[in-house]
């Protein structure tokens, strides 16, 4: 049976590593890929492991999560700890794949034939540290699999009819991404009045809107853009019940958004037959922005007419899709 080896950080997983591991599951019995980490790196190690795990089921995955010396430079003993660490994780192979100078040196060491693949990365013209440097103009070269670490998540914040659904789903068309639409809108949609929830009724609104966006970053492009957030859903159950679940707060601060965006109630109102807050616009914005305050956030407030904040909001977009 021919043993078969590819190791590196992934850091992140693109597809010139898919390119090399399917060239190297092509030519062996059984390949071990080895996903190797260290404490500070950019990405953890444990979400690269599950990214190149989730890309080749067909592969003995193993992560290797050990501060050893990453150059000879770095240490006398730098080859006898790595053999000792390939030994431990993936016995003995026939067969040493990779795109870099040192497959020759380790092959040797292992008593392995080196097989290097793509070394002039033509098939796949694109490294790790470029894709860190700038993922955004290297998207397509990212794996699906990593695609959601890189994703920029954008929040539109604000009352009842200020725009939110609309501008999320125009902008995501233009930007060619999709949008998360608002929970709470279709729970409520389904028979259960807004002023008539109940705590239990926003524990599963705060849910579901977490739930959705988590899933919807696994196929947007760049950028996501999500009509509301938890803050909003906390401050919404203060309005309804006079209070919240103990556990909103902190479930909202901890989600990662690279922009939040607050529009402004300064627009005439659009009844749609769930709004129910005309009167309390300038009130649910007060809030919102207290919220958003007390958590720490940064945010850009936007106002003027629909076109005016569509506008405003394609710059700011555009803005971080350049960055």
């Amino acid at each position: 049976m021919t043993r078969g080896l590819v190791l590196g950080k992934f850091l992140p997983y693109h597809l010139g590593h898919a390119h090399l591991i399917r060239s190297a599951r092509a030519q062996v019995s059984r390949l071990t890929v080895l996903v190797c980490s260290r404490e500070h790196d950019p990405i953890p190690g444990g979400h690269r492991y599950g990214w190149v795990r989730a890309a080749h089921p067909d592969c003995d995955v193993r992560w290797i999560d050990e501060q050893v010396p990453q150059a000879p430079e770095d240490s006398a003993d730098f080859w006898p700890i790595w053999t000792s660490l390939i030994a431990k994780h993936a016995g003995s192979v026939n067969r040493v794949f990779t795109s870099e100078a040192y497959g020759d040196e380790l092959a040797r060491r292992l008593g392995a034939e080196h097989v290097c693949v793509d070394r002039a990365r033509g098939t796949v013209p694109v490294s790790g540290s470029a894709i860190l440097q700038d993922p955004m103009a290297l998207w397509d070269y990212i794996a699906p699999q990593a695609r959601p670490w890189f994703v920029r998540r954008i929040a539109f914040l604000g009352a009842e009819s200020t725009g939110k659904s609309t501008i999320c789903v125009r902008l995501a068309r233009e930007f060619e991404t999709i949008s998360v639409p608002e929970y709470g809108r279709v729970y409520c949609e389904q028979g259960r009045p807004a002023m008539a929830l109940v705590r239990v009724d926003f524990e599963a609104i705060a849910w579901g809107q977490a739930v959705w966006e988590d899933e919807a970053a696994a196929a947007a492009t760049r950028v996501l853009l999500c009509d509301t957030d938890l803050h909003i859903t906390a401050t919404w159950s203060d309005i309804v019940i006079g209070s919240r679940p103990d556990w909103l707060t902190d479930a909202a601060r901890a989600r990662r958004y690279d922009l939040m965006i607050l529009l402004d109630h300064d627009v005439p109102w659009v009844g749609d037959g769930t709004r129910v807050l005309e009167r309390r616009r300038a009130e649910h914005t007060r809030r919102i922005r207290a919220e958003l305050d007390r958590a720490g956030r940064r945010y850009v407030t936007v106002s003027g007419s629909f076109e005016q904040r569509t506008e405003a909001c394609r710059r700011l977009i555009a803005g971080l899709v350049q960055r």
